[in-house]
């Protein structure tokens, strides 16, 4: 357990054979738990850290709100604790706001950025839009990944859940992706409601000139339960992709 201030976080940690690190971040009213197969799927990779932030998972609520950019920052200073640095971020959902932000912020931490069903299109913005995409993605979703969802969604509770959603529909993903110096890899499922082909494509274009987009098919918004295997290695090719680029001399 960390402790930030008012702000409480839990990480999990599987050690892999090579020194690249992933750091894990779930979304809105979630937890590690439907994270946990692809952090299986990564361990082969390398080292492994989930991260529950705070209110999420059981975790205690902070007494005041916490705003995109105080969550960030205190994740920051999570993985300065656990002594780590030139990680792959990677956020599913709303988790692709933080760990966006914390890039921006934190440029020394992040060797590169994947965003797994970025939210929030910059044209379904309000809780209604929000709430029947979201209702359309549980109808394509596999029963599992549902329990989990829903299970998440009861320890979270409903105000602190409305307290975040009131973030993420303020937040400029768009804008702040430009200012990421870090490669950036979208990844998203076919039958994404949440997440569009459009709007991940706006996604990449706002970004750094050598950022990827990959879509895995069949899939909804939680593609990283339902096809772990498929996002892992995405993930593994994009950052074998950057490591022959620096050792060819390229920015990448």
């Amino acid at each position: 357990m960390h402790r930030i201030g008012d702000l409480c976080f839990r990480s999990f940690t599987s050690t892999g054979l090579s020194d690249a690190v992933f750091v894990l971040v779930h979304g809105i009213g979630m937890s590690h738990r439907y994270l946990a197969r692809l952090h299986a799927a990564l361990s082969a990779q390398g080292t492994v850290i989930s991260v529950d932030l705070p209110g999420f998972g059981g975790l205690p609520k902070p007494a005041g709100d916490a705003a995109i950019g105080e969550m960030a920052d205190a994740l920051g200073n999570v993985l300065d604790r656990l002594d780590v640095s030139g990680v792959v971020l990677i956020g599913q959902s709303m988790g692709t706001q933080w760990v966006v932000e914390l890039a921006v912020r934190r440029p020394d931490l992040a060797r590169a950025v994947v965003l797994i069903g970025p939210v929030a299109d910059e044209r379904r913005r309000t809780a209604m839009q929000q709430a029947r995409l979201l209702a359309l993605d549980t109808m394509r979703e596999p029963p599992g990944a549902n329990t989990l969802v829903m299970g998440d969604y009861l320890r979270c509770g409903p105000f602190w859940y409305l307290t975040q959603l009131r973030h993420m529909l303020g937040y400029p993903i768009e804008e702040r992706i430009a200012s990421i110096d870090a490669p950036v890899l979208v990844i998203r499922g076919g039958r994404d409601p949440i997440a569009s082909r459009s709007w991940c494509r706006l996604l990449r274009s706002s970004a750094a000139p050598d950022t990827m987009l990959i879509e895995v098919p069949g899939r909804a918004h939680n593609v990283q339960h339902s096809a772990p295997a498929a996002v892992a290695s995405a993930i593994s090719h994009f950052c074998l992709q950057l490591a022959l680029g620096r050792s060819e001399g390229g920015t990448a």
